[in-house]
């Protein structure tokens, strides 16, 4: 009797137990022990019983007939409470290979969704669409992201924090069909495809949809409205019923074969041809470790960088975008702040090809993550052979905080100098994400082991609802030099106190406050250098339409002769101070239109005269198929005597024809007038199986004032995955 009263218990709890997880309220065996923010929303993924998912937009595999659905999704913004116009679900099935994710876009509204175009890594803000969040080591702060936008443009990346690195390609493939009254697609990610520890079963996961429309932002697990809906501070628990596939070791080849024509007219050169060969592999020891080597690699087909305008005193900084050194690429590139980076990847194979290298990459446990690289460039008419190494550690600590510490050799071949580097971070934050920070020490070496070789930094960040508090303080001895990171400036002390506080009426006008940001530079004795106050209003409409305005009280000691046209022989001595306001005001657009952007206006002073800034960014689509942008920048300086009056153009069209989620061409031509350069860029780009690809480059530089030619390439480059 006893076992039938047992048995009855149980069929009356287990008869609810699927309804439970389903809207996120069942507490499983497998999540005991689980504390995170939203541990009550769990979702059972079932191990496929039929046949293999045909990835074309319709569920009509048993699989999907009996899987749970993930559904009832939360808002995120314009507010973090209820429910949107229109629903959304999600379905996960797995086997052996691959997980296949199906989802379900309620659309009631007439006329098409929002989609800019077929390319991977589309714009987050434009487009209609799905994302995924997969944190595999359950750490709350590193995880992989999979989605897609209305017409089937893939997006995938990696996050770390509350960064996502785009630049990193898996082999996902997904599907979208529109049917009336809804969107349906399936996605498959293959397990070889992300990194997780062995014997595996749970993973915390979110979903989350961006309706321009109703210009809507929706999550599964519910996240605060001042985070991304991709935060791993608020994913669910995800639960595969079974343990996923221990893979063994994994070997991927990515051979190439490349040739072009170049030629330089500006050194007298005549017309050169050249071939090469490479290849990258990937070895994946494990289902958390890899080792990835390159042997002569090329990134002929890389995007050209986006140019920009300098009238500061320091150095610019540009994005990395070579394959090679993105996947993992926190474990090297968020060390110290922006102004200060012990390693910055594009100091290696920019000025000198790169022969070869290695690099492993994984976590070791659950708690323990490691990075090793070793890069070896060629030598040139002035540089010879360099070697880098590059040693990355980091534990765990508490909820989802971290110790790291970072080890920068680079030597020079046949020669006793060299520059090393050793850094040791300690990144917080707090379970709900609501505190952040990260503290900081630094120190080089190099010959002669001069003092003053430090750098430091203490950051703490405080985000609720309606209040933001930021304080940044960073120090940089004068002595302190990183040839293989990122050090715009040394010898000062940084005192960076910024507050922004928001209303939220939710009306027409969804959020709208003031904010007072305050940056001041100090030499070691706490003598002024720099020193900028800004003060200013943001308003963000429903429609996604902003308004922003502020005013700066700027002083500046300049500690070297500066030219602050960057065009000319004359200069501002060392030892001079000066002191003027500038404001600005900037209106953008809502993304839900075909033609949108903004416009920003800046007009004030500037050291000894004054300066106006126009920057327009205008953007018009005709989806999916033709993406036309337009950047421009018109700054105009009016200095004394002896400086001329200078007017500079930044002129940016780009034209981007996506003619399928595979096929791509890009034209992308840049005027520069401060740097008298006129750059044409024409990129094709066939991804003929998933992450092989068949590339063109034809490049262009002119001189902007006579319209000769400076340089002129023509690439084809031949990429395959051997997996």
């Amino acid at each position: 009797m006893k076992n039938i009263v047992v048995a009855l218990i149980f069929l009356i709890c287990g008869g609810g137990l699927a309804a439970q997880v389903a809207q996120g309220n069942a507490i499983l065996p497998d999540t005991v022990g689980i504390n995170i923010q939203n541990k009550n929303f769990v979702y059972v993924a079932k191990k496929m019983k039929g046949d293999d998912i045909l990835l074309d937009g319709i569920l009509d595999e048993q699989d999907w007939q009996i899987a749970d659905k993930a559904k009832n999704f939360r808002l995120v913004t314009p507010v973090d409470s209820g429910y949107p116009e229109q629903a959304s679900e999600v379905m996960i099935t797995y086997n052996n290979k691959a997980m296949f994710i199906a989802v379900v876009f309620h659309d009631t509204i007439p006329g098409k969704m929002v989609a800019e175009s077929f390319r991977r890594d589309f714009s987050f803000n434009n487009n209609d669409n799905f994302l995924s969040v997969f944190d595999t080591f359950r750490d709350q702060t590193n995880a992989y992201t999979f989605g897609f936008s209305a017409v089937g443009a893939l997006w995938d990346g990696v996050i770390s924090g509350q960064q996502t690195n785009l630049n990193w390609d898996s082999k996902m493939e997904v599907e979208v069909n529109q049917q009336d009254g809804m969107l349906v697609a399936e996605i498959k990610v293959p397990f070889k495809s992300v990194r997780y520890p062995e014997g595996s079963k749970v993973w915390y996961a979110n979903f989350g949809r961006l309706d321009l429309r109703t210009t809507e932002k929706s999550a599964w697990a519910p996240v605060p409205r001042q985070f991304p809906h991709a935060s791993p501070a608020y994913t669910g628990v995800l639960i595969f019923d079974e343990v996923l596939p221990k893979p063994g070791i994994n070997l991927s080849l990515i051979p190439y074969i490349s040739g072009g024509y170049h030629r330089d007219f500006e050194a007298g050169e005549s017309a050169g041809y050249r071939k090469n060969v490479g290849v990258d592999a990937k070895i994946g020891f494990s289902t958390s470790t890899n080792l990835d080597l390159t042997i002569n690699p090329d990134f002929a087909q890389v995007e050209v960088d986006q140019q920009q305008m300098n009238v500061d005193r320091f150095e610019l900084f540009f994005p990395e975008k070579r394959q090679f050194f993105l996947e993992n690429q926190d474990l090297f590139a968020e060390y110290g702040e922006r102004e200060v980076r012990p390693f910055f990847s594009r100091r290696i194979g920019l000025d000198a090809p790169v022969l070869g290298g290695a690099r492993f990459t994984g976590k070791i446990g659950n708690d323990f993550r490691l990075g090793v690289m070793n890069m070896t460039t060629d030598e040139t008419s002035v540089m010879p052979v360099r070697n880098y190494t590059v040693l990355s550690m980091q534990q765990k600590l508490f909820a989802r905080s971290n110790l790291s510490f970072m080890f920068v050799n680079k030597e020079y071949s046949g020669s006793d100098n060299f520059n090393r580097v050793a850094a040791m971070d300690y990144n917080m934050a707090s379970s709900n994400n609501v505190w952040t920070g990260k503290f900081f020490y630094h120190r080089s070496f190099q010959p002669g082991n001069p003092d003053k070789q430090f750098a430091q930094g203490a950051h703490v960040n405080f985000s609720k609802k309606k209040i933001d508090i930021e304080f940044n303080q960073t120090s940089v001895g004068e002595n302190f030099h990183a040839e293989t990171g990122y050090v715009r400036r040394r010898n000062y002390i940084l005192l960076n106190p910024e507050i922004r506080y928001s209303f939220i009426p939710n009306k027409m006008v969804v959020s709208h406050g003031p904010f007072i940001d305050m940056e001041g530079y100090y030499s070691m004795g706490f003598d002024r250098l720099d020193h900028v106050l800004e003060l200013g209003y943001n308003v963000e409409f429903k429609d996604k339409t902003s308004l922003s305005t502020g005013m700066s009280d700027i002083y500046v000691r300049l500690m070297e002769d500066f030219d602050p046209t960057h065009a000319s022989d004359n200069y501002l001595s060392a030892g001079t101070t000066y002191r003027y306001k500038q404001w600005y005001t900037e209106l953008t657009t809502s993304p839900r239109h075909p033609l949108n952007g903004s416009l920003m206006y800046a007009k004030g002073g500037f050291y000894s005269g004054d300066v106006d800034v126009v920057q327009a960014n205008m953007v018009y689509r005709y989806q999916p198929f033709i993406n036309l942008s337009l950047n421009a920048i018109y700054t105009n300086l009016r200095l004394p005597s002896p400086f001329e009056h200078q007017q500079f153009w930044l002129i940016g069209p780009k034209l981007d024809i996506t003619f399928s989620p595979k096929v791509y061409l890009t034209t992308y031509v840049q005027y520069n007038e401060q740097l008298n350069n006129a750059n044409v860029n024409i990129r094709f780009q066939w991804r003929y199986k998933p992450v092989s690809d068949l590339f063109i480059v034809y490049t262009d530089n002119y001189f902007a004032n006579t319209r000769e030619v400076r340089n002129r390439a023509l690439v084809l480059k031949l990429t395959y995955w051997w997996n």
